[in-house]
């Protein structure tokens, strides 16, 4: 018969035919670990922290109906910050913050940003620092993080700012090293082990009242963080008002009424 192979042999040949396969297949993989080329522009996507669940459903008339149901957790902006303690640096010293202290005293700028050393960070960092009176005069607190150690930051702050360094700074730096705290702000990139740009404005009440999260390459404003948080202690003091788009101290703000807000309306 022309069909003469044993079994035995049959098996063999599938056998070697699927590893030489295989073999042809494989991929090389890299065994260098190096900073992703995303850190440097914007970040990859990647799978969302919340899994998604979609389902598509056909009826008799083949019409399509997708059913989404989105992550159950609860936003941040509206809710209690995630308190912590973690060690920093401030005035060249390792100083203990927590957060909590801080309810009932001050309002909270906390900003994250990637890593120490790098090139839009220290713009950011020292900007804040320039202006650091500013947030203090309006009762304000200004902190920074990232996912480095303290030892990270005291020779960053150590490092004249021509030099890419960021000299004394008038508010501390936290260290991260664990990523609890960044992870439970929703800002860590689990790929990379670092933090997107998150900037937090938090109430005396404890409560997150803002926030904006950038990609790694876009740097953010200080004049925007200030008047947003203008706006925001101004409707806490005239809880009848709110402040529309571009609101500045001093300018005319609405009230959340179809009727009244004709007023504001009228005289723009």
């Amino acid at each position: 018969m022309a069909c003469s192979a044993t079994p035995t042999t049959l098996i063999s040949s599938i056998a070697a035919a699927a590893a030489a396969t295989t073999k042809s297949m494989a991929f090389p993989i890299s065994k260098n670990i190096t900073l992703p080329n995303s850190f440097f522009g914007t970040r990859k996507s990647f799978q969302s922290r919340v899994p998604r669940s979609i389902s598509l459903t056909r009826g008799s008339h083949s019409r399509s109906s997708f059913v989404v149901k989105a992550s159950s957790e609860l936003p941040l902006v509206g809710n209690i910050a995630p308190d912590f303690e973690a060690e920093a640096v401030f005035d060249q010293e390792f100083i203990n913050v927590k957060l909590s202290d801080y309810i009932g005293k001050k309002y909270v700028i906390l900003f994250f940003y990637p890593l120490d050393f790098t090139f839009v960070c220290p713009t950011e960092i020292t900007a804040f620092s320039d202006r650091y009176e500013e947030f203090e005069k309006i009762n304000t607190e200004v902190l920074g993080v990232s996912i480095d150690s303290v030892f990270s930051h005291l020779a960053w702050v150590q490092t004249d700012r021509k030099s890419g360094g960021l000299g004394d700074l008038k508010y501390p730096s936290i260290s991260d090293v664990t990523k609890s705290i960044s992870k439970s702000y929703g800002v860590l990139i689990p790929d990379q082990g670092v933090a997107l740009r998150g900037l937090f404005i938090i109430d005396k009440e404890g409560v997150i009242q803002h926030s904006t999260i950038n990609n790694l390459a876009i740097g953010r404003s200080v004049d925007e963080t200030k008047r947003t948080l203008q706006a925001l202690q101004y409707v806490q003091e005239n809880p009848d008002e709110v402040c529309p788009a571009g609101w500045k101290p001093g300018e005319k703000s609405m009230k959340p009424d179809p009727k009244l807000s004709k007023d504001y309306f009228a005289a723009i």
